[in-house]
């Protein structure tokens, strides 16, 4: 298998690069547009995000939480020419079959997926997130630790799902929506909209997810 490198040097980034040695992948090290290269500690920043055509033999993730800037980052990518975007699962991770999983989707330790479920590109699925069946998870989404989904629930693109938060059967959260930590979703959440509470309810607008 090809070695890794991972794209954003944050915590999230860290644990990435954890999850891909998990897999059984070897680390390069990091890129990232805000930070000088050189050893960080254990870890080597290798340059900025443009500076992955100097790795042709490496694969790439994105790890940044937020769901816009990974958007940003991954769109600019791709304007680049970038066509090496690797796919980690954890081998913890419990999933039918039938389940479909995007280029670039990050699916951490302890998540369990169970049957007819489609996640799209550049998913974060992190820690013990549990996806019932026949739900639909578009591109860009994060859904933090501990969360639970119901069926045939739909996180449309660019959503984001806090930690320990729980969606009902059946519900929808329109694109660029977020539900805060600890909330319970119980119907569709608007476009581009903060929900928090339980029952959860609308807290704030968010800049449009285009």
């Amino acid at each position: 298998m090809k070695p890794v490198v991972v794209i954003g040097f944050g915590g999230f980034g860290r644990e990435i690069a954890w999850l891909a040695k998990e897999c059984g992948r070897s680390v390069l090290g990091f890129l990232d547009d805000g930070i000088e290269p050189g050893r960080k500690g254990d870890y080597a920043v290798l340059g900025h995000s443009s500076t992955w055509v100097d790795y042709p033999d490496a694969e790439f993730v994105v790890a940044i939480g937020n769901p816009r800037v990974r958007r940003r980052v991954v769109e600019r990518l791709d304007a680049e020419g970038m066509d090496k975007f690797t796919t980690l699962v954890h081998p913890s991770v419990k999933m039918d079959d039938s389940v479909v999983i995007g280029e670039g989707a990050l699916i951490c330790a302890g998540c369990m997926a169970t049957v007819d479920i489609k996640i799209g590109r550049h998913v974060i699925l992190n820690l013990n997130v549990t996806v019932g069946h026949d739900d639909v998870i578009e591109d860009f989404v994060t859904v933090a630790p501990m969360v639970a989904l119901s069926g045939n629930v739909t996180l449309e693109s660019g959503v984001e799902v806090g930690t320990g938060a729980a969606i009902r059967q059946g519900v929808v959260m329109s694109s660029g929506s977020m539900l805060g930590m600890g909330g319970v979703l119980t119907k569709d959440a608007e476009p581009n909209r903060v929900y928090i509470g339980s029952p959860a309810k609308p807290f704030k607008e968010l800049p449009e997810f285009i």
